[in-house]
């Protein structure tokens, strides 16, 4: 899992259209990078509510807001839809920037095993580098949180 100073790992993965995006493309602008387990769960719609109310204000920082999760496009499209999400949705099926990231981990539930994304964001900075990490992520919240840690990064 990259850490703080770190250079973040390129990618480039499709959107809820369909169209590719690559981390390359925002060389030069603030990336929130979350990653969530799954379209239309009551925890990450919440999440994804929340980026979206605050999205203008990310957009006025110089952020761009970019969610991760292994759901196919057409999920991802739908999920949009359904919930009038404005941020943008990457699908990972194949887990690959999932496991570049560290946050495609073992996790236990009802006592049995599986493999699932661990919430995660990476606050990314103009050059490309991790500036900060959430781990285990509590969604309530937690966009502010981004907020606020982009604001003193930026020495607001």
């Amino acid at each position: 899992m990259p850490e703080k100073g770190d250079n973040a790992p390129e990618f480039c993965l499709p959107n809820h259209e369909g169209k590719e995006v690559c981390l390359k493309q925002f060389k030069g602008s603030w990336v929130v990078l979350y990653f969530y387990p799954k379209d239309n769960t009551s925890g990450c719609t919440k999440e994804a509510l929340e980026f979206t109310e605050l999205k203008s204000r990310f957009a006025g920082m110089g952020a761009a807001i970019i969610g991760i999760s292994p759901d196919s496009v057409e999920s991802h499209r739908k999920f949009r839809e359904k919930h009038a999400l404005t941020i943008s949705l990457l699908s990972d099926p194949e887990h690959k920037v999932l496991e570049s990231y560290g946050v495609w981990q073992l996790k236990k539930m009802y006592g049995r095993e599986y493999q699932g994304v661990a919430r995660s964001t990476f606050l990314i900075d103009p050059e490309g580098k991790v500036a900060e990490v959430w781990r285990k992520v509590k969604v309530k919240g937690h966009a502010e949180a981004v907020q606020c840690a982009l604001s003193d990064a930026r020495g607001e």
